[in-house]
């Protein structure tokens, strides 16, 4: 098991430790984007416990159905401490591995299953009859099943009939928050400020598996150039084995949909425009399957006088490690493998401040709770919260709030403003005329917030404007 700490994942963790209080089997199901944490998390929980962890064999053209089946047996006997045996079909895999776990407290983990069953038709339902007649039988057995390819995963699994009321736990696990990639900083022994973790997270979001890879002694700056400008960094490839071990042959048609979102939010018509898509073919499929893989989001308004949702939204790209790739890595890709970014400036090479507000954006919206307990607001008292706009009409102009908060007949309008220096007071006036455009309901008021992570200016706090002024780096104090 891994050395390296672990932190946060609380509520998953209590949800899968509940299940060994139950006197049946479980079937689990943990699905999420690539390197966050999915099998570490399984491995967590199992200390202390036997623990039999199978990956399946990554897709390449030479990969087949016997390999899978020959990787997976090479395993078992290393797992289980036996003769390997034939790997001629998985039901005989799945029995010799339910003969090594009759007994006792133990947890199986098919890791990558997608990977374990994508050239075998008869996969699933030999797996689904091993866990009706062998596994099952365990009362004190946890067989879980994880994926990165999410798509795969709902079609097969969530939504197969196959596995219809046999499964105990579905966990879409999520970045890391704020306070929690701040921790696993801190234990891995990063003493940069508040604004050194922000630019981090900036570039990594909350990827368990970004993080651990930051050199404690080093500035945000340098461990960036590290992980994204040297040919040698985790991250300069990465995006290409996302998409390649995700997406595979539809790779392309993914990243273009990505590239649109790179430069802002943008409604389902603006980007099949772009594409030249055709609005009634696949692009709507494309789309959800980014949404279940993490890494965008659907954004929907609604009508302020109900609270009732609209038929408007708008996608988000969500993952800030793929929009630092595509605006900076990317484009530079030549000049990385050619080691042109040695003993250069990473600011002044770049000028990547320019898209950190778009960042900020998403780490604000990934941690919501903080803003609530900062405007003492209880979550059950919230109508509705989220990125708002409304379209631009005969008798009204176009408007767009970062975020907004209904609480009945009370909206915190908040903006999110990242500067490298204090912020001044111009965002005021910024700031009315936004919300001179937004259309009211009788009765109802507006309380504009100000969130923030560099400081801000006197005379910004001296115009006393903002009903609130939040300092977003307070989740990230070390």
């Amino acid at each position: 098991m891994s050395g390296l700490p672990f932190v946060g994942r609380e509520q998953e963790l209590k949800s899968l430790h509940d299940l060994t209080q139950k006197r049946l089997a479980s079937l689990v199901v943990v699905q999420g984007r690539r390197r966050i944490g999915k099998s570490r998390l399984i491995e967590e929980f199992a200390k202390g416990t036997r623990f039999l962890e199978f990956i399946g064999l990554a897709p390449t053209k030479e990969t087949t159905a016997q390999k899978e089946r020959d990787e997976f047996a090479r395993q078992l006997a290393r797992n289980t401490n036996t003769l390997q045996l034939k790997a001629d079909d998985w039901a005989d895999l799945f029995m010799g591995l339910a003969k090594e776990t009759q007994r006792g407290k133990v947890i199986i983990l098919l890791d990558e299953i997608s990977w374990m069953g994508s050239c075998d038709s008869d996969f699933l339902g030999k797996i689904k009859t091993a866990w009706d007649q062998l596994f099952k039988k365990n009362p004190k057995l946890i067989l879980v099943l994880c994926s990165s390819i999410s798509v795969w995963i709902d079609e097969n699994i969530l939504q197969g009939t196959a596995f219809v009321g046999r499964l105990s736990l579905v966990i879409q696990l999520r970045e890391l928050s704020a306070p929690e990639s701040n921790a696993l900083l801190s234990q891995l022994g990063f003493r940069g400020d508040a604004y050194e973790r922000f630019k981090i997270l900036s570039v990594t979001g909350g990827v368990p598996r970004y993080l651990e890879e930051i050199k404690p002694d080093r500035l945000a700056d340098e461990n960036i150039k590290d992980l994204c400008f040297s040919k040698e960094g985790v991250l300069f490839r990465e995006f290409k084995a996302i998409f390649n071990d995700i997406f595979s042959k539809r790779s392309e048609s993914y990243k273009k949909i990505i590239e649109t979102l790179v430069d802002g939010d943008k409604e389902f018509t603006a980007i099949a425009a772009l594409l030249g898509a055709d609005p009634n073919g696949h692009l709507s499929k494309y789309l959800e399957a980014l949404i279940k893989s993490g890494f965008i989001k659907r954004d929907w308004t609604w009508n302020i006088k109900d609270g009732k949702e609209s038929i408007l939204s708008q996608y988000r790209l969500s993952d800030n490690y793929l929009r630092f790739y595509l605006k900076y890595i990317e484009p530079n890709f030549t000049k990385i493998d050619q080691d042109e970014f040695k003993g250069r400036s990473l600011s002044r090479a770049l000028g990547w401040t320019s898209i950190m507000g778009l960042q900020f954006e998403n780490l604000v919206l990934n941690n919501r709770a903080f803003i609530w307990r900062k405007l003492n607001i209880f979550p059950a008292d919230i109508t509705v919260n989220n990125p708002y706009f409304q379209r631009s009409r005969e008798r009204q102009q176009g408007c767009q709030i970062d975020y907004l908060i209904q609480v009945k007949n009370i909206l915190y309008a908040c903006e999110f403003k990242f500067s490298v220096d204090p912020i001044r007071k111009e965002v005021v006036d910024d700031m009315k005329e936004k919300l001179s455009k937004l259309v009211l309901p009788k009765g109802y008021s507006v309380l504009p917030v100000l969130i923030h992570v560099n400081g801000v200016s006197e005379s910004l706090l001296e115009a006393n404007y903002f009903s609130h002024v939040i300092n977003f780096s307070e989740l990230l104090e070390g």
